[in-house]
């Protein structure tokens, strides 16, 4: 039994197909199945049911992945170890990002962070909350940032910002009047959303107490799975969205007249750096928690928490 033959073990399970594994593991489709076998005949079980479409690992297959889970991971904390030991930030990185943080929080810190520590490879990938936590559990990726508290026991989470939210208003819609908005006074009636899947939907939903029956229109109903989608809809169609703050800089000075505030608490959602409770590249880590903090506006890093009302998602 050798590493390469558990990696290959674990590709298939992950992939459930013999040809994706394979170009994963940058190897041909033979040498896979051929190393496979042997493990099999070596192990004196079958450890995938190859008559399955997609491909599935039998009851003793199964009990194999997970271990080969284990051993690999155990295998890649020995560089870790080593590379924690000589006091440097080096190593590969895998990130990733929701969808409703990526565009707007990756520009910030990518360049510094790349630029500070050139030792280390990050490697940075957008993923919905439910894709990042499994990625996670599977070690597949090394942290994640979105948004929490998760309510997940074996993760860690370090609390990056307060993200408050806005409301982005048609012209001719009554909200357009207000200086600033109660939760109360929200309808679904011309809301547009994102898609099932994303928190952002679920944490709008929250703030406007509601069931998602509709959209802008009686005959037209459309979710997006982008924000600046939704910013488009509202100043093409009619209606509103809610945004979080960071999706608001780069509106143009006009779209900004079109931005309205909550009255306090302004429903706000909390942003943090997650990682696995038995994860060791703590310094990578403290490294970008820093810089992150250290790029946001202004306007995020002064909140109080008097003044915010935290949306959770689950």
């Amino acid at each position: 039994m050798t590493l390469t033959q558990l990696e290959y073990v674990v590709a298939v399970n992950k992939h459930r197909h013999f040809g994706k594994a394979a170009k994963e593991c940058h190897v041909t489709q033979p040498t896979l199945s051929m190393q496979l076998q042997k493990l099999e005949d070596e192990l004196g079980v079958i450890l995938f049911d190859r008559s399955k479409s997609p491909i599935l690992p039998t009851s003793e297959g199964d009990k194999v992945v997970k271990q080969a889970q284990v051993v690999i991971k155990e295998f890649k904390r020995i560089n870790t170890i080593l590379e924690d030991s000589l006091g440097e930030i080096s190593g590969k990185f895998r990130l990733a990002v929701i969808p409703t943080l990526a565009p707007y929080v990756i520009p910030l810190f990518a360049k510094k962070f790349a630029d500070l520590y050139p030792k280390v490879e990050l490697i940075i990938e957008e993923f919905k909350t439910e894709e990042i936590i499994e990625l996670l559990d599977r070690e597949e990726i090394d942290a994640g940032i979105l948004v929490t508290p998760l309510n997940e026991n074996s993760l860690i989470e370090r609390v990056l910002f307060y993200e408050p939210f806005h409301l982005f208003v048609s012209r001719d819609h009554d909200l357009f009047k207000k200086k600033k908005v109660k939760e109360s006074e929200l309808s679904d009636e011309s809301l547009w959303l994102l898609n099932e899947g994303h928190c952002f939907r679920a944490q709008v939903l929250k703030v406007c107490t509601m069931n998602f029956d509709g959209g802008n229109y009686k005959n037209l109903r459309f979710e997006s799975g982008n924000l600046e989608t939704l910013k488009n809809l509202v100043v093409q169609s009619s209606g509103y969205t809610l945004l979080p703050h960071l999706a608001t800089l780069d509106l143009s000075s006009d779209r900004k007249k079109m931005l309205r505030e909550f009255s306090r608490p302004v429903p706000t959602r909390e942003v943090s750096i997650v990682y696995g409770r038995t994860f060791l590249k703590e310094k990578i880590i403290d490294a970008l928690e820093e810089i992150i903090v250290s790029v946001l506006p202004k306007e995020i890093n002064s909140l109080k928490g008097g003044d915010l009302s935290i949306v959770e998602f689950k």
